[in-house]
């Protein structure tokens, strides 16, 4: 009798432990907004020595409709550094009943293919039900086993937009004299701390709402909780290290770096052939940056640590290819055997990143390598990775943001060039002739620096003839439309620059409503951008770049015709930017002038109210429309 209470009373503790799926448990609050629910995660870090960290996984999520569906699949990445294993997973229903399980044959096992790559040693492990049935639930859990302890996990339970959480868990396990750093952002619970054998550190997060889209809201790390951790003494391969600091953390760059920097005696030669006769170093910067992209391209190969160690000088040399690492460290060798003085430095590239975090040294920020010629405010900066970027330019991909300079000592931490209004010019004339059934030829010169002439370098460089008509054909406000014409002339520089020309031929521009004649006069530069001004604004207003347009527009129309109404000119000045636009028109010619200032610059949500103001005016002035009205005989 007393064994069959213990059966009964282990049955019951099972059930209780069992998670219950059913949608209807879900507080209405988390559907909001949402596309997937977070039902339970339970991530595991246990920091078992300096070379080896075991990370367990458990999670579920409710995929509520068809945009959820970015979330409804395993993935995760393995290699000869990372052992994965313990792959489990089931399929619920909306009632929360079991329909699947994973079979170990039904998980795909493939490489790793980026795009770009040439050889990469990790692999994949990835799952999906593709069940279509909403709403439903998937649940996954996992072990991972990493020899080095070089990049810890990073807690993130609202993974993105529309993507609420009902409880995650994050749970660290350290030796009692393990030192273990943690960085908590936009989470004020201090974490749980019990001390036995181990040191148990967990952070729980329950009920965490979705985030929907804002217009210009900062970076979504900068909006969401996430938890870093940081080792102290660490390994990564046959590598030891200490990141307390940067200066400490660079180190590990120095230790990766050495003796790779080893040219072979052909490329020495042209290196002092390409410099021979040149006294400024400036000078002898660009002719090896040109060499660097005249005779190497990008490829990335990693392997093992490779993931983090540059292929040596010889390597590229003989190859022509590399990573990041590989050809930043490929132009430091060849500036070194000029007697040049460059740095390789570790960043953190794309749009809108902000770079490191001075008080937290971690590698977790980075995913790109450049080069650095020091010499104070005119340092120059070398992407090279780019066949086609001219020397001293990071632009919107690296510039702007805090990054790790290697010295000969370690880590530095650096700022790159920050872009400014007038340096991100669009100066643009528009020369336009409309006829008597409405049709209109133009002339379009535009001369752009700066982040502003990025779009025209890619369109010069990275699309193809088609590809480059195609968007050019579909970039403007107008309803019909062709550029017949295009040409694009370049000049390189520090802050380089490109003339655009267009010639366009739109067959019913004006609009013709008896007598009268209706132009919209910007329709090259017109503001799209329109603020609902229902919306309760939650985060800040970010503006992540700064520019400057002026547009001259100037349009004839048919002699035949007068003006009859102009809009008033538009002046705007505020914390968020400087606007003016001016009308004149004389006899049957227009001419608009139209100026746009911003800084980057951010503002509190309280200020959106006027944000939608400053938004609404600009869009109204910018699709104003001139009235013409025939002549009476």
């Amino acid at each position: 009798m007393k064994k069959a209470c213990w059966v009964i009373l282990f049955l019951i503790a099972s059930q209780l432990q069992a998670q219950n799926y059913n949608v209807a448990l879900i507080p209405d609050s988390l559907t909001k907004n949402a596309h997937m629910v977070k039902r339970m995660e339970e991530l595991h870090v246990t920091i078992k020595s300096l070379n080896k960290v075991v990370v367990t996984n458990k999670y579920a999520i409710t995929i509520l409709d068809e945009q959820g569906e970015e979330a409804s699949g395993y993935i995760n990445a393995y290699s000869s550094m990372r052992d994965l294993s313990s792959i489990e997973g089931n399929l619920y229903d909306a009632s929360g009943k079991k329909l699947k399980s994973v079979k170990k044959k039904d998980i795909t096992d493939a490489p790793s293919s980026d795009g770009f790559s040439l050889m990469l040693d990790n692999r994949y492990k990835r799952h999906n039900f593709y069940y279509k049935q909403y709403p439903y639930t998937i649940e996954y859990s996992d072990e991972l086993e990493i020899n080095n302890s070089y990049f810890l996990p990073v807690w993130m339970p609202i993974e993105g937009e529309n993507y609420s959480v009902q409880q995650s868990k994050f749970i660290v396990e350290t030796s009692p004299e393990y030192e273990l750093r943690i960085k908590q952002l936009n989470f004020n619970t201090a974490p749980q701390i019990t001390k036995a054998k181990t040191t148990q550190y967990s952070w729980e997060l329950k009920n965490g709402m979705a985030i929907e889209h804002e217009p210009l809201e900062p970076p979504f790390k900068e909006i969401v909780p996430i938890i870093y951790l940081g080792a102290t003494d660490f390994s990564l391969g046959n590598h030891m290290g200490n990141m307390r600091t940067w200066l400490g953390l660079g180190k590990l760059n120095i230790d990766l770096n050495k003796g790779r920097d080893e040219l072979p005696e052909n490329v020495k030669q042209d290196v002092h052939k390409l410099i021979e006769g040149l006294n400024n170093q400036e000078e002898k910067v660009k002719k090896l940056y040109q060499y660097l992209q005249s005779n190497t391209r990008y490829i990335s190969v990693q392997l093992g640590i490779g993931g983090w160690q540059p292929f040596d000088a010889k390597y590229v040399a003989a190859n022509k290819y590399g990573d990041c690492k590989a050809l930043s460290n490929f132009m430091v060798s060849i500036l070194k055997e000029a007697g040049i003085k460059a740095h390789y430095v570790v960043a953190t590239a794309g749009d809108g990143e902000k770079g490191l975090s001075e008080d937290f040294p971690v590698p977790s920020y980075f995913n790109h390598v450049i080069t650095c010629v020091p010499n104070g405010k005119d340092s120059i900066w070398l992407e090279c990775t780019s066949q086609t970027e001219p020397a001293g330019y990071m632009g919107s991909f690296t510039g702007n943001r805090k990054v790790l300079l290697i010295g000969d000592d370690g880590g530095h931490v650096v700022q790159t060039p920050t872009y400014t209004a007038k340096e991100n010019l669009q100066n643009r004339k528009t020369v336009a002739v409309v006829k008597a059934d409405g049709s209109m030829t133009a002339e379009v010169y535009t001369h752009s620096t700066g982040e502003q002439q990025e779009l025209q370098h890619r369109l010069i460089h990275d699309y193809t003839k088609e590809g480059r008509e195609k968007y050019l054909n579909t970039a403007l406000n107008l309803a019909t439309y062709e550029v017949d014409q295009s040409k694009y002339t370049e000049a390189p520089g520090r802050i380089p620059a490109i003339e655009e020309y267009l010639h366009i031929q739109s067959p019913s521009y004006a609009t013709l409503t008896g007598k009268r004649l209706f132009i919209s006069p910007n329709f090259v530069n017109q503001s799209r951008t329109r603020l609902s001004a229902d919306s309760v604004r939650k985060y800040p207003i970010s503006f992540l770049s700064a520019f400057q347009d002026i547009d001259t527009i100037q349009i004839e129309v048919p002699e035949n015709y007068q003006f009859e109404s102009v809009p008033k000119p538009v002046s705007i000045h505020n914390q968020f930017g400087d606007f003016d636009m001016s009308f004149k028109v004389t006899n049957n010619r227009v001419e608009v002038i139209r100026t746009q200032t911003r800084n980057i610059s951010q503002f509190p949500a309280a200020d959106y109210a006027d944000l939608v103001t400053y938004f609404d005016k600009i869009y109204k002035a910018d699709h104003s429309n001139i009235v013409f009205v025939k002549k009476t005989d």
